[in-house]
């Protein structure tokens, strides 16, 4: 055990190169908990907080889960029932057909809906939302924004078009405002009922104040990015603050199936591609490399979520193994992926 846990330190320390990783903060638990390990290098350490990007995702989808067993929403329900017909008119109009009403519950966590994504695709100006942002331009905006800037766009598909998916921080953007439509309070309350509270995660919140200068600055490449303002802006779909220990509680306590009921764990379990190697299923996505990129032994399959912000929450059932943390870094996205794996091998040639 004390080889293992010299190898891991060993391993973060030599993946901060201070060229693109400048600061890296993870938490690796086995599933029976013999093995529990916490390391820190760079500019964080074991209890910095960070942005945990689209891992945020994860807890909406749990939020979503309590809803459901609470029977206040259902799978497919369109969306129309819960946000304003006057604001949804069209938001998907797709080959002479208005499809904006009909979105379900489900065919926005699956990404199955069609809409384009807010925040990637490029705007009348030619570039993306993302594009500014990276640049250093900050800015703030809400869903009414989101809603008329897809409204611009074109849509992909018709809602629930089989074997079609993709990935859209819009969907979530909706999927946060009929969380609170339906509960009557703002999200971060929600959270806070059905997984801060229950959990005793004290350093997770859902970051709203741009004065807040707790969580780990963002780095762009070999930069610093300043960007309070839109980070107060993703809320549902990238808004989360965490630390790794806290970050691990609610991964384990989500694939556990803890903190819903552990049944609806199988029916996000149902996955369409979205971008190589990612596959997405109900507010949940998968990792995995096919066997090409691996000569000598088959890559394992993760299952949880990453962020832009290089944050990571994921499991590996083969290995029963679960790895969160960050390497808060936004470009290359597949840092976080890398280390990932070389933890997995070092762990994996520990044992052998």
């Amino acid at each position: 055990m004390q080889l293992r846990i010299q190898n891991l330190d060993r391993l973060i320390h030599s993946a901060v190169d201070n060229k693109q990783i400048f600061g890296a903060v993870v938490h690796v638990e086995s599933g029976d908990r013999q093995l529990t390990w916490g390391g820190a290098a760079g500019n964080m350490d074991a209890d910095s907080r960070f942005f945990i990007a689209s891992a945020t995702k994860l807890y909406v989808t749990a939020a979503l889960l309590n809803l459901l067993a609470r029977n206040q929403i259902k799978w497919t329900d369109p969306i129309a029932l819960y946000l304003d017909k006057r604001l949804l008119a069209g938001l998907h109009h797709y080959q002479g057909t208005e499809y904006s009403c009909d979105i379900t519950i489900e065919q926005l966590m699956a990404h199955t809906s069609g809409l384009p994504d807010y925040f990637q695709h490029k705007r009348k100006s030619g570039k993306s939302l993302a594009d500014e942002i990276m640049s250093g331009h900050d800015q703030a905006w809400s869903l009414l924004n989101v809603i008329e800037e897809v409204k611009q766009m074109k849509p992909h598909f018709a809602p629930g078009t089989k074997g079609k998916a993709l990935y859209s921080d819009t969907n979530y953007q909706l999927l946060g405002q009929i969380i609170e439509t339906v509960t009557n309070q703002p999200l971060n309350e929600v959270f806070k009922q059905y997984i801060y509270e229950p959990l005793s995660l004290s350093d997770t919140y859902l970051y709203t104040n741009i004065h807040d200068h707790t969580p780990s600055p963002l780095y762009y490449k070999d930069s610093p990015l300043h960007i309070p303002l839109a980070m107060a802006s993703f809320g549902p779909d990238g808004g989360i603050v965490s630390t790794a220990e806290e970050l691990m509680r609610f991964l384990r306590a989500f694939m556990e199936g803890t903190i819903f009921p552990k049944n609806y764990l199988s029916e996000l379990y149902v996955w369409n591609k979205i971008f190589f190697p990612l596959q997405y299923g109900k507010g949940i996505a998968k990792f995995k490399l096919p066997r090409l990129f691996s000569p000598f032994k088959p890559l394992p399959e993760l299952i949880g979520h990453s962020g832009l912000s290089g944050a990571f929450a994921y499991y590996s059932p083969k290995h029963d193994l679960y790895l969160c943390g960050t390497v808060n870094q936004i470009s290359p996205p597949s840092l976080s992926y890398k280390l990932m794996l070389r933890i997995i091998n070092t762990l994996s040639a520990t044992d052998t």
